[in-house]
């Protein structure tokens, strides 16, 4: 079955007969990251435009790496590298962008709806890598495919998210994208980062972090992005930690076989303690790993899979 549309946009777009072939064909794609070749065909002469208006280093590294072991051409642009630094629009590069016929263009940017204006206006597939507040899909299929191979599945599962809420789109991808898969997803945060009418998009918001943490089969933290703040929401990061810290104490709370996820960067001992991070629950470095397996799925699948390349 082909994806229906030619973009990755967001979690919302995606059917849950799309969502589970993604995740299948990031499971097929995992294998080739284990050779001691990892490298094959099947997007041998596609390029690959990866353009982060927004610092990044998992994301694009993964992106990169996805491409290069399918072969593909892979072009990485910064927004300092480009015109956008002389004064160029969004659409103008963009246009400039397709044409040089790229066959895929891999877009992060600060503001909310970029990938989706893009898609609109070029021939390109666009896969968003971050927008803003607003979504980061691969994110969370990464994280589903990261709670698929632990939990066995997803629906039935409570899912806690805490954290910086107002500014995370990683969150908001995940409440999406967990319960259109069955999942239960309960939030918790500070209430000056809980964003008023998050429950539209299917969650729970909790009346604490314990209330969060309780019986929950996955913890998913999330730092302060500051970055996205005009001021700290609380008097100091010690206080937050105090109340919103992940630590062995809170992990408790949880199922004995809970697991732990952080999309990453960790600012250990703000969000998370250093030892719970380190520790026997924690998956971080296997959402790392699937990372890679899930964006080289999207590339393959926006292609057309082996329609438009080699086939292995």
């Amino acid at each position: 079955m082909p994806l229906e549309n030619k973009d990755i946009l967001d979690m919302a777009s995606l059917s849950v007969p799309e969502i589970n072939l993604i995740l299948d064909t990031a499971e097929s794609m995992r294998e080739i990251s284990e050779r001691p070749i990892k490298k094959v065909p099947a997007l041998r002469g596609k390029t690959v435009v990866l353009f982060f208006y927004e610092p990044s280093t998992r994301t694009r590294l993964s992106f990169d790496i996805a491409a290069k072991r399918l072969s593909a051409d892979s072009i990485a642009l910064t927004a300092s590298m480009s015109s956008l630094e002389k004064g160029e629009t969004l659409l103008d590069t963009a246009k400039n962008i397709e044409a040089m016929r790229p066959d895929v263009v891999v877009l992060r940017h600060a503001y909310s709806g970029a990938p989706h204006f893009l898609a609109s206006r070029i021939k390109a597939s666009v896969i968003n890598a971050g927008d803003g507040t607003h979504a980061h899909p691969s994110q969370a299929l990464l994280d589903m495919l990261t709670i698929r191979q632990h939990k066995g599945r997803l629906e039935g599962l409570k899912v806690a998210i805490v954290g910086d809420i107002t500014h995370s789109r990683v969150a908001r991808s995940n409440t999406v994208g967990l319960t259109k898969m069955g999942a239960q997803i309960v939030l918790a945060g500070p209430p000056t980062m809980m964003p008023k009418g998050i429950e539209t998009l299917g969650a729970r918001v909790a009346r604490n972090v314990e209330e969060a943490l309780s019986d929950a089969d996955v913890i998913m933290m999330l730092r302060i992005q500051k970055e996205r703040q005009k001021r700290f929401t609380m008097a100091s990061e010690r206080e937050y930690s105090r109340h919103f810290g992940l630590n062995r104490q809170r992990v408790a709370l949880a199922k004995k076989d809970v697991v732990i996820m952080h999309p990453g960067p960790i600012n250990r001992g703000i969000e998370i303690a250093a030892d719970v991070a380190d520790g026997p629950y924690s998956i971080i470095l296997d959402q790392v790993t699937n990372g890679v397996a899930v964006r080289m799925a999207l590339l393959y699948l926006v292609l057309g899979g082996g329609r438009h390349g080699d086939s292995d």
